[in-house]
């Protein structure tokens, strides 16, 4: 998408904290966590619905890969959550389909 923020930041955000061949990671910039990432595909879609099969299976191995760095590169040591808005009354204020990984404390039930 051309006009798609995230897209756009796949090519030339200079403070990627992880990148491989399906996406990359981010700082948000008003974070609702001590840590607060933002993991990013880098095929352009907005809903969970529009993902095809090897979309699908690629957004596993996206999450996998999370599990993978949350340590060592994320040091989400205590543990983390995963949290996708889907829509405009879900809060999604971006239409690309992202995965906002927050953690860096104890964490009561108020989802981000």
């Amino acid at each position: 998408m051309e006009n798609c923020l995230f897209c756009k930041f796949a090519k030339e955000h200079p403070a990627k904290v992880y990148e491989d061949e399906l996406f990359y990671i981010i700082k948000d910039i008003e974070p609702k966590a001590p840590l607060h990432y933002l993991a990013i595909p880098k095929r352009h879609y907005k809903y969970i619905t529009e993902m095809t099969n090897e979309d699908i299976q690629n957004f596993g191995k996206i999450v996998n890969k999370v599990g993978e760095i949350s340590i060592n590169i994320l040091h989400l040591d205590g543990g983390y959550r995963l949290v996708i808005n889907q829509g405009d009354n879900a809060g999604q204020t971006v239409p690309h389909l992202h995965i906002h990984i927050l953690g860096g404390k104890k964490m009561d039930w108020n989802p981000a």
